[in-house]
């Protein structure tokens, strides 16, 4: 395997530009899995990496190690840790990262199943719990529109912890126009409902509907929705952050569609 300790290095420059910067992953059409968890889930489904990079103390961590020796054809390229900490997208590394392709936009298709669309969700940490909550609820496609975090980012994809791979993400799309053709239940999450989620038939297909941490549901989308459910709260918060209402809303279709 090949040693770098020098910045001058061009895998070193590559990756570095990957870390740090969102429009150069845009340019290059990918982007960084950090972690061994997300790199072992991508290998499994899809092979060898563009790149595995390992940090020098990355490399003698067993379950790295152990990886290693059950991927013998893939040839890891191991930075000194210093260097390793200028690539790695997280502030504290852990010692193996790899680069990808940034999968394509899936084929569009028909709608038949539920699934889930986003409406300007921002926050990168709520971006990938709901992805990550979706996947684990049997979603197979979720809609993001143009004003969404990018799905693909380090910390959106570390925050999903595999779930990408899982599911069929749909970036800038247009919500209006999928609502307009989906021949399931509409609804979408708000303070304003005339009835309580747990009062709503989810056994069939559901398009859910979740918005923006501050703004919430755009009016125009709320007005598209045939529901607009109640989370009850007991508790007198004001509110619920988007990814847990997720996955309340998520959970309670699950539940629902086992009982049945």
């Amino acid at each position: 395997m090949k040693h770098i300790s020098s910045r001058d290095n061009a895998t070193f420059k590559t990756l570095r530009a990957l870390a740090e910067s969102s429009r150069e992953r845009r340019k290059q059409q990918k982007t960084l899995l950090d972690g061994m968890h997300l790199v072992a889930t991508y290998c499994a489904r899809y092979g060898a990496p563009e790149i595995l990079a390992l940090s020098e103390s990355g490399f003698n961590i067993p379950e790295i190690r152990a990886f290693l020796d059950a991927h013998s054809d893939m040839e890891p390229v191991v930075f000194a840790d210093a260097l390793f900490g200028e690539i790695s997208p997280v502030a504290m590394p852990t010692g193996i990262l790899a680069a990808i392709a940034t999968p394509p936009a899936p084929a569009t298709r028909e709608l038949t199943g539920s699934c889930v669309l986003l409406d300007a969700v921002q926050d990168p940490g709520n971006m990938g719990s709901i992805l990550r909550t979706a996947a684990a609820a049997g979603i197979e496609d979720v809609f993001l529109s143009a004003g969404c975090a990018i799905a693909w980012s380090p910390r959106v994809l570390r925050a999903a912890m595999g779930a990408h791979f899982a599911l069929r993400i749909h970036e800038h799309a247009v919500l209006e126009s999928l609502l307009g053709n989906f021949s399931g239940s509409r609804i979408c999450a708000s303070l304003r409902g005339s009835k309580t989620l747990y009062e709503l038939d989810l056994k069939g297909p559901v398009a859910w509907l979740f918005g923006n941490e501050g703004a919430g549901l755009s009016s125009e989308l709320e007005a598209l929705a045939d529901h607009a459910a109640v989370i009850p709260m007991p508790g007198g918060a004001e509110s619920l952050n988007v990814a847990a209402a997720a996955a309340v809303c998520l959970f309670e279709e699950v539940r629902q569609k086992r009982l049945r």
